[in-house]
């Protein structure tokens, strides 16, 4: 059981070793910026908008913003083929400074706010990464007629195999890291709701049966200890009660940070997952 903690640690903090820093964007394609302002504050976005079928809309982990999806132009390559959207959440990159508690039930609304200023009445495609996984399965279970597929990129669950008091040890500890940068830093704010994140998203229902991808990344140290990443892969399984097309798909040879340890997957999943709705 401590091994198992450990490494459920890990994938929950490993974003927050390294430095924050924003992703260069090297593209022929430009996201436009543009401000979606919720009255208490104003959330940045980055987007490619030409009216295709559908919108895909990123959600970033705890410790990033937009600019993640910088990293090897994994936004501008997927709106090559369709409408793209990334924006900051509140208290981080170029947004404002949103209301307290920033707990999921209050992203996830945000969220919402983002999708309806570019949706224009299309179904979205809602990809998450890790903490996004929460924002984008609290939406898509509390608005089931609006989405039209998701991809989960190794994203957090309630059921990964942490009790109550890890789930404390493990918000203590994330808060104690994020703060470093600041009480009022969005990642620091964030990680502070953990436990009573866990448990709004364990009273939530199932996703809406759309087509469902979800990736579970399997790289861990020591070697040939996958065994105790089974609670965190069994937890992503569980996304696909409920869903006609799901696809759990393990990667042994990547991290958490599967968008920059092996990009390339990602974006064929991307386009795995797009070439579904057609």
């Amino acid at each position: 059981m401590k091994n198992r903690y450990i490494i459920l640690s890990i994938l929950l903090f490993s974003v927050a070793c390294r430095k924050f820093e924003p992703y260069p964007v090297f593209s022929k394609l430009a996201l436009k910026k543009a401000f979606v302002d919720l009255g208490t504050h104003k959330l940045a976005t980055f987007s490619v908008i030409r009216n295709s079928n559908y919108l895909v809309v990123f959600e970033s982990g705890l410790g990033d913003d937009h600019t993640i999806w910088n990293s090897s132009n994994i936004a501008l390559k997927a709106a090559d083929t369709i409408d793209v959207v990334t924006y900051d959440r509140a208290n981080r990159g170029q947004s404002g400074n949103g209301p307290v508690p920033r707990d999921v039930a209050r992203l996830q609304s945000e969220l919402g706010s983002v999708i309806d200023s570019f949706a224009n009445g299309r179904k979205v495609v809602l990809i998450g990464h890790s903490l996004g996984g929460f924002m984008i399965r609290a939406w898509a279970v509390n608005n089931p007629t609006k989405v039209a597929g998701m991809l989960f990129i190794d994203p957090s669950h309630e059921k990964a195999g942490l009790d109550s008091a890890q789930n404390q040890q493990a918000e203590d500890y994330m808060y104690g890291k994020w703060s470093s940068y600041g009480t009022n830093f969005g990642a620091a704010l964030e990680s502070r709701e953990w436990v009573e994140d866990n448990m709004y998203m364990a009273t939530l229902g199932n996703l809406p049966d759309v087509p469902v991808i979800v990736l579970t990344a399997m790289k861990v140290d020591p070697p040939n200890k996958v065994e105790i990443l089974k609670p965190w892969y069994d937890a992503h399984e569980s996304l696909g009660t409920g869903v006609t097309d799901f696809t759990h798909v393990s990667i042994p040879n990547s991290g958490h940070m599967v968008m920059i340890d092996q990009p390339q997957i990602l974006l064929n999943y991307i386009h795995v997952l797009l070439a579904k709705l057609h």
